[in-house]
C-alpha cells in the first residue's frame, strides 16, 4: 500500500483583490511535506500573488485585502489570522525572487540578516548557521574564503544561491521561489534546478515558473491557474500526461498561454 503524502499547508477558499482588482478566486490547494509544487499558468492568472499570500507579502499593499485561510500543519495554524504576527509567518516561510536582490552587505551579513531580526546574538550560532545555509545551497565552497567581500561581487547565478541560503539560514518550513530561474544563464540554473532536488528533502518548496519544461523536471506536483482560478491540481506526471481539463490540456501543449 502506497504512503500517501502528508500535508504541510493547505489553502483554503482564498480570494485576494487589489482594490476592487480580484486577482484570486476562492483558491483551494494543499500544499505537501517535503515536496515540490509548481504554479504554472499564463502571466497574470494569480501565480505570485498567491505566492506572496503565504508569506504576508499582500499586506504591504495599500488597499490589498483577502478571504480565506492558509492553514499550516501539524499545529493547525492560519497563518493569515490578524492575531499572527506576519514577521514571524515570513520566518517560518523563506522566499526568493525572480531577480537576486542581495543586500548591499558582505556575504555572511547576507545570510545573517534574518538571524539578526530575530535577535539572536550569539556569534558562534550564527557563524554555524551561515555555513549551513550556504552548505545547504551549494555555494559555501565556492565562497568561503571571501564571506567578508561584499555580495555585490557574485556572478547572478551565485546572487542567487546567496539569496536562497538567506532564506534558508532562519530554517523554514516553506521555501518559496517565483521564477527563481529567469534571470540566470542555463548553466545558473541547472545549479538552482538540482539544488531544489536536494532542499526538498527538509523543507516544502512552491515554485512559480512560466518554464513548463522546468515544472515537469523539478516538481512532485503541479497547479494550473488561469484567470485567478485554480483550474487543476495533482502529481504532475498526471498533469502533464493526462490532464483532464481541456483548459490544462491546451496550456501545456502550447496551444495558448
Amino acid at each position: 500500500m502506497a504512503i500517501k503524502d502528508v500535508k504541510k499547508a493547505e489553502i483554503k477558499n482564498l480570494s485576494f483583490s487589489y482594490g476592487e482588482k480580484q486577482v484570486l478566486n476562492s483558491v483551494s490547494l494543499p500544499i505537501y511535506n517535503e515536496k515540490v509544487t509548481a504554479l504554472i499558468g499564463p502571466s497574470g492568472c494569480g501565480k505570485t500573488t498567491l505566492l506572496r499570500c503565504f508569506n504576508r507579502m499582500h499586506e504591504l499593499y495599500k488597499g490589498s485585502s483577502h478571504k480565506g485561510e492558509i492553514t499550516l500543519f501539524p499545529e493547525e495554524t492560519n497563518i493569515l489570522g490578524k492575531e499572527i504576527d506576519p514577521i514571524e509567518v515570513r520566518m517560518r516561510i523563506g522566499m526568493v525572487f525572480q531577480k537576486p536582490n542581495p543586500f548591499p552587505k558582505t556575504i555572511f551579513e547576507n545570510v545573517a540578516y534574518g538571524l539578526r531580526v530575530r535577535g539572536i546574538k550569539k556569534t558562534t550560532f550564527i557563524q554555524e548557521r551561515v555555513e549551513k545555509a550556504l552548505s545547504q545551497a551549494a555555494l559555501w565552497d565556492e565562497v568561503k574564503d571571501r564571506l567578508h567581500a561584499g555580495a555585490q561581487n557574485l556572478s547572478g547565478g551565485q546572487q542567487q544561491r546567496l539569496c536562497i541560503a538567506r532564506a534558508l539560514a532562519t530554517e523554514p518550513e516553506i521555501l518559496l521561489l517565483d521564477e527563481p530561474t529567469s534571470a540566470l544563464d542555463p548553466i545558473s540554473t541547472n545549479h538552482v534546478e538540482e539544488l531544489i532536488g536536494q532542499l526538498k528533502k527538509s523543507v516544502t518548496i512552491v515554485i512559480v515558473t512560466h518554464n513548463l519544461h522546468q515544472a515537469a523536471r523539478i516538481s512532485d506536483y503541479t497547479s494550473f491557474m488561469y484567470l485567478g482560478d485554480l483550474i487543476e491540481f495533482g502529481p504532475t506526471t498526471k498533469i502533464f500526461t493526462t490532464p483532464t481539463d481541456k483548459r490544462t490540456e491546451n496550456y501545456i501543449t502550447g496551444r495558448f498561454g
